[in-house]
């Protein structure tokens, strides 16, 4: 009886064929697995970088917004406004950014509302520099003005002073001065007849008379004049027509006031001065004054 032909060796090679199958299978498997893990770490690597680099962005506008703050230029309401609003949205997307993970779709987000911040904050650093320009430009043109009206002023002082000293020189110019002058005492008897005395006790009246001396600018026309007459121990005369004026910068009191008409043409004026006391022995002293200045003086002794 011939042997029949075993079937174990076919067998065998089948299961070796599965299992080698199922070994390349896990293979591919783990392959998958392993390559699907590195690709997610990557992406997970990726965004921690970009989320990193997107802060210090917003770190480096942040500090450049704070720069120009510094400056202390003064703002109008919307640029403070735009200054508010880019801070505002930092802060947004500070928080944005620190979430623990971010999808593809929020990075890009991220990323764009990023780039678009940085272009408003280079818009807006421009407009703050060009603000400063131009308050530099009106702070120049400010302190020159300021210079040129100080000047002005200065000139307009002095030109104030100077015709101040050109008035003060015209009105002393024009003041009247005598050009003779001289006083002779009278005794004036009951019948009104005027006789010259030189003995104290007998004078009851004196006679100044002076002349002015020509003066073209001086004003033609009515001018007061003031006398004032110092007895022999440096009294002061003064009487019912004593009054006070001022003259050469001081106020002064006179003995007697009363005008003339001046007309430049060298007349003689005389003023009678009638005294009720008794005169004294010794010297008397007559000072004449017109438009503010002494006009002269003269002196006359009784024994």
């Amino acid at each position: 009886m011939e042997n029949q032909p075993t079937q174990e060796p076919k067998k065998n090679s089948n299961v070796i064929y599965f299992l080698v199958v199922v070994i390349i299978a896990l293979l591919g498997t783990d392959v998958y697995l392993y390559m699907k893990k590195s690709n997610s770490d990557q992406r997970i690597v990726y965004q921690n970088d970009e989320k990193t680099r997107l802060q210090t962005e917003l770190d480096s506008l942040e500090a450049q917004i704070e720069q120009v703050n510094l400056g202390k230029t003064k703002l109008s309401a919307e640029m403070q406004a735009k200054n508010d609003s880019l801070k505002a949205k930092i802060k947004v997307l500070r928080s944005e950014l620190a979430k623990g993970k971010l999808t593809a779709a929020e990075l890009g987000k991220a990323q764009e509302d990023v780039k678009q911040l940085r272009y408003f904050v280079t818009k807006y650093t421009a407009d703050i520099d060009e603000l400063k320009k131009e308050n530099v430009s009106l702070t120049t043109e400010r302190d020159t003005l300021k210079t040129n009206l100080s000047a002005v002023s200065e000139k307009a002082t002095t030109l104030e002073k100077q015709n101040q000293d050109l008035d003060s020189k015209v009105k002393v110019a024009s003041a009247l001065k005598v050009a003779t002058t001289s006083v002779v005492g009278y005794k004036v008897k009951k019948s009104g007849k005027e006789v010259d005395e030189t003995k104290a006790k007998n004078v009851n009246k004196l006679k100044i008379n002076f002349t002015v001396a020509s003066n073209a600018i001086a004003t033609k026309g009515s001018h007061d004049i003031y006398i004032r007459i110092i007895d022999p121990i440096g009294n002061l005369i003064t009487g019912t027509d004593s009054g006070t004026f001022n003259a050469d910068g001081q106020d002064l009191q006179s003995t007697y006031k009363t005008s003339i008409d001046f007309k430049d043409d060298g007349i003689q004026y005389t003023v009678d001065w009638v005294y009720a006391s008794p005169f004294q022995k010794g010297m008397y002293t007559i000072i004449l004054y017109a438009d503010g200045y002494t006009m002269g003086k003269t002196s006359v002794t009784f024994r």
